[in-house]
Formats: structure tokens, sequence, C-alpha cells
């Protein structure tokens, strides 16, 4: 059984607050931004945490196989439109 948690920036985070996982890597140009180049995970309650590429691959790996029982009860066989 795979666990409910990823690694991401030392955390071990809940997969279940996972809200999104960036695309493209963060850049706002603050010559001050210590997020430059890191991909945000974002948390409910407006959280978010921060990480690379790999932990970021990891994290949508992680998300893929954890909602493979998500996908709604097993079809039987039976049509239940058929009228």
């Amino acid at each position: 059984m795979s666990s409910i948690l990823c690694i991401v920036d030392d955390k071990h985070v809940p997969l279940y607050r996972i809200l999104w996982v960036s695309e493209v890597p963060h850049f706002c140009g603050h010559e001050d931004c210590l997020y430059e180049g890191r991909y945000e995970v974002r948390l409910e309650q407006d959280e978010s945490v921060w990480a690379n590429r790999t932990e970021r691959d990891d994290v949508i790996s992680a998300l893929e196989a954890w909602q493979g029982g998500l996908g709604g009860p097993p079809h039987d066989g039976h049509d239940w439109h058929e009228e």
C-alpha cells in the first residue's frame, strides 16, 4: 500500500491537502524572491510548499497513484439507463 504522504522540501505533506501543482517554475522578477525556479504545490487554506522539479514530479505521480481508487463504483455490467 502506498502512503498518503509525500515529501516536499523536507515536509511530509498529506496528499488530500494538495489542491494543485504548478506546471512551470515560479518567476516573479523580484530580486529577493526565495522561490524563483521552484514549483508551487498549493495546499488548502492558502498555504503553499515549494518543490524542485524532482519533488514536483514525485508529487504528481503520488497523486495519480492515490486517485486510482477514487474513480467511482465499479461497473457491474448492467446499464441502468435502459428503458
